[in-house]
Protein backbone atom coordinates (compact mmCIF):
# COMPACT_ATOMS: atom_id res chain seq x y z
CA UNK A 1 0.00 0.00 0.00
CA UNK A 2 1.29 3.46 -0.91
CA UNK A 3 2.03 5.88 1.92
CA UNK A 4 -0.68 8.53 2.19
CA UNK A 5 -0.69 12.07 3.55
CA UNK A 6 -4.06 13.72 4.15
CA UNK A 7 -4.32 17.31 5.28
CA UNK A 8 -7.74 18.44 6.48
CA UNK A 9 -8.19 22.20 6.42
CA UNK A 10 -11.05 24.48 7.42
CA UNK A 11 -12.17 27.00 10.03
CA UNK A 12 -12.59 26.57 13.79
CA UNK A 13 -14.92 23.79 14.96
CA UNK A 14 -15.72 22.64 11.44
CA UNK A 15 -14.84 19.08 12.48
CA UNK A 16 -11.27 18.67 11.23
CA UNK A 17 -10.09 16.66 14.23
CA UNK A 18 -13.29 14.62 14.59
CA UNK A 19 -13.41 13.72 10.89
CA UNK A 20 -9.69 12.97 11.11
CA UNK A 21 -10.30 10.61 14.02
CA UNK A 22 -12.92 8.74 12.00
CA UNK A 23 -10.71 8.67 8.91
CA UNK A 24 -7.85 7.23 10.99
CA UNK A 25 -10.17 4.43 12.21
CA UNK A 26 -11.07 3.29 8.69
CA UNK A 27 -7.71 3.78 6.96
CA UNK A 28 -5.03 2.90 9.52
CA UNK A 29 -3.40 6.29 9.02
CA UNK A 30 -2.22 8.12 12.14
CA UNK A 31 -3.85 11.40 13.17
CA UNK A 32 -1.75 14.41 14.13
CA UNK A 33 -4.31 17.13 14.79
CA UNK A 34 -2.94 20.65 15.08
CA UNK A 35 -3.74 20.99 18.77
CA UNK A 36 -1.46 18.10 19.72
CA UNK A 37 1.53 20.43 19.32
CA UNK A 38 -0.34 23.61 20.33
CA UNK A 39 -1.42 22.24 23.71
CA UNK A 40 2.08 21.03 24.60
CA UNK A 41 3.62 24.40 23.68
CA UNK A 42 0.91 26.20 25.70
CA UNK A 43 1.77 24.18 28.81
CA UNK A 44 5.44 25.11 28.61
CA UNK A 45 5.35 28.78 27.68
CA UNK A 46 3.41 31.69 29.19
CA UNK A 47 1.12 33.78 26.94
CA UNK A 48 3.76 36.52 26.69
CA UNK A 49 6.39 34.02 25.46
CA UNK A 50 4.99 34.02 21.93
CA UNK A 51 8.23 33.42 20.04
CA UNK A 52 9.16 30.43 22.20
CA UNK A 53 5.65 28.99 21.81
CA UNK A 54 5.78 29.36 18.01
CA UNK A 55 9.26 27.86 17.78
CA UNK A 56 8.31 24.77 19.80
CA UNK A 57 5.04 24.29 17.91
CA UNK A 58 6.85 24.62 14.55
CA UNK A 59 9.69 22.29 15.63
CA UNK A 60 7.36 19.54 16.87
CA UNK A 61 5.35 19.62 13.67
CA UNK A 62 8.39 19.65 11.42
CA UNK A 63 9.91 16.62 13.15
CA UNK A 64 6.64 14.66 12.96
CA UNK A 65 6.36 15.44 9.23
CA UNK A 66 9.97 14.42 8.59
CA UNK A 67 9.57 11.11 10.44
CA UNK A 68 6.34 10.20 8.66
CA UNK A 69 7.45 11.36 5.22
CA UNK A 70 10.67 9.36 5.32
CA UNK A 71 9.49 6.45 7.46
CA UNK A 72 7.74 3.18 6.70
CA UNK A 73 4.41 3.99 8.37
CA UNK A 74 1.28 3.89 6.18
CA UNK A 75 0.68 7.61 6.46
CA UNK A 76 -0.49 10.64 8.34
CA UNK A 77 -3.57 12.82 8.69
CA UNK A 78 -2.85 16.41 9.72
CA UNK A 79 -5.39 19.15 10.51
CA UNK A 80 -4.75 22.82 9.91
CA UNK A 81 -6.72 26.06 9.91
CA UNK A 82 -5.77 27.86 6.72
CA UNK A 83 -6.31 31.55 6.02
CA UNK A 84 -7.00 31.50 2.29
CA UNK A 85 -6.17 35.19 2.03
CA UNK A 86 -2.65 34.61 3.43
CA UNK A 87 -0.19 33.36 0.82
CA UNK A 88 2.08 32.04 3.60
CA UNK A 89 -0.66 29.60 4.72
CA UNK A 90 -1.16 28.28 1.18
CA UNK A 91 2.63 28.02 0.80
CA UNK A 92 2.78 26.05 4.07
CA UNK A 93 0.21 23.54 2.79
CA UNK A 94 1.86 23.14 -0.61
CA UNK A 95 5.24 22.73 1.14
CA UNK A 96 3.88 19.95 3.35
CA UNK A 97 2.38 18.21 0.34
CA UNK A 98 5.72 18.47 -1.49
CA UNK A 99 7.59 17.02 1.51
CA UNK A 100 5.42 13.91 1.44
CA UNK A 101 5.11 13.72 -2.33
CA UNK A 102 8.91 13.80 -2.74
CA UNK A 103 9.01 10.75 -0.45
CA UNK A 104 6.58 8.81 -2.65
CA UNK A 105 3.37 9.51 -0.73
CA UNK A 106 -0.05 9.98 -2.19
CA UNK A 107 -1.18 13.43 -0.98
CA UNK A 108 -4.79 14.50 -0.46
CA UNK A 109 -6.16 17.87 0.64
CA UNK A 110 -9.64 18.03 2.17
CA UNK A 111 -11.31 21.36 2.88
CA UNK A 112 -14.24 21.20 5.29
CA UNK A 113 -16.86 23.91 5.51
CA UNK A 114 -19.99 24.19 7.64
CA UNK A 115 -22.52 26.82 8.64
CA UNK A 116 -21.25 29.16 11.34
CA UNK A 117 -24.16 28.38 13.71
CA UNK A 118 -23.36 24.66 13.47
CA UNK A 119 -19.69 25.41 14.18
CA UNK A 120 -20.67 27.37 17.29
CA UNK A 121 -22.47 24.26 18.58
CA UNK A 122 -19.54 22.01 17.67
CA UNK A 123 -17.20 24.38 19.52
CA UNK A 124 -18.80 23.13 22.75
CA UNK A 125 -18.69 19.41 21.91
CA UNK A 126 -17.35 16.96 24.46
CA UNK A 127 -14.81 15.48 22.03
CA UNK A 128 -13.40 18.91 21.13
CA UNK A 129 -13.06 20.00 24.74
CA UNK A 130 -11.49 16.67 25.71
CA UNK A 131 -8.67 17.00 23.17
CA UNK A 132 -8.24 20.79 23.10
CA UNK A 133 -7.67 22.15 26.57
CA UNK A 134 -7.23 25.70 25.29
CA UNK A 135 -10.81 25.66 23.95
CA UNK A 136 -12.39 24.93 27.35
CA UNK A 137 -12.86 28.63 28.12
CA UNK A 138 -15.97 28.75 25.96
CA UNK A 139 -16.48 32.52 26.14
CA UNK A 140 -12.91 33.13 24.97
CA UNK A 141 -13.11 30.37 22.36
CA UNK A 142 -16.32 31.70 20.81
CA UNK A 143 -15.00 35.27 20.79
CA UNK A 144 -11.78 34.08 19.14
CA UNK A 145 -13.80 32.17 16.52
CA UNK A 146 -15.80 35.28 15.67
CA UNK A 147 -12.78 37.58 15.61
CA UNK A 148 -10.62 35.30 13.46
CA UNK A 149 -13.51 34.58 11.08
CA UNK A 150 -13.99 38.31 10.53
CA UNK A 151 -10.26 38.96 10.10
CA UNK A 152 -9.37 36.05 7.77
CA UNK A 153 -11.05 34.06 4.98
CA UNK A 154 -11.05 30.54 6.43
CA UNK A 155 -12.73 28.77 3.50
CA UNK A 156 -12.10 29.00 -0.20
CA UNK A 157 -14.63 30.55 -2.52
CA UNK A 158 -16.77 28.06 -4.42
CA UNK A 159 -14.95 27.28 -7.66
CA UNK A 160 -11.80 29.12 -6.58
CA UNK A 161 -8.64 27.92 -8.33
CA UNK A 162 -6.25 26.72 -5.63
CA UNK A 163 -2.62 25.62 -6.00
CA UNK A 164 -3.57 22.14 -4.77
CA UNK A 165 -3.74 18.83 -6.57
CA UNK A 166 -5.84 15.93 -5.32
CA UNK A 167 -8.24 18.27 -3.51
CA UNK A 168 -11.85 18.07 -2.42
CA UNK A 169 -14.16 20.51 -0.65
CA UNK A 170 -16.81 19.00 1.58
CA UNK A 171 -19.65 20.82 3.27
CA UNK A 172 -20.16 18.74 6.40
CA UNK A 173 -22.88 20.88 7.98
CA UNK A 174 -25.30 17.96 7.92
CA UNK A 175 -22.89 15.03 7.57
CA UNK A 176 -21.83 12.88 10.53
CA UNK A 177 -18.05 12.63 11.02
CA UNK A 178 -17.95 8.90 10.21
CA UNK A 179 -19.88 9.51 6.98
CA UNK A 180 -17.57 12.39 6.04
CA UNK A 181 -14.60 10.09 6.62
CA UNK A 182 -16.12 7.44 4.35
CA UNK A 183 -16.68 10.04 1.61
CA UNK A 184 -13.04 11.16 1.88
CA UNK A 185 -11.72 7.58 1.85
CA UNK A 186 -13.80 6.75 -1.22
CA UNK A 187 -13.07 10.00 -3.08
CA UNK A 188 -9.30 9.54 -2.79
CA UNK A 189 -9.34 5.71 -2.86
CA UNK A 190 -7.28 5.66 0.34
CA UNK A 191 -5.98 2.21 1.17
CA UNK A 192 -6.89 0.72 -2.19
Amino acid sequence: MQKTFVIIIGPHAVGKMTVGQELAKITGLRLFHNHMSIELARKLFAPNEVEEFRELNRTIRQKVFELFAAGNLPGLIFTYMCAFDCQSDLDYITGLVETFKSNGAKCCVVELCADFDVRLIRNKSENRLLHKESKRDLDWSEAEMRETSEKFRLNSYDGEKLPLENYMKLNNTNIAPNDAAKLIKTHFAIGE
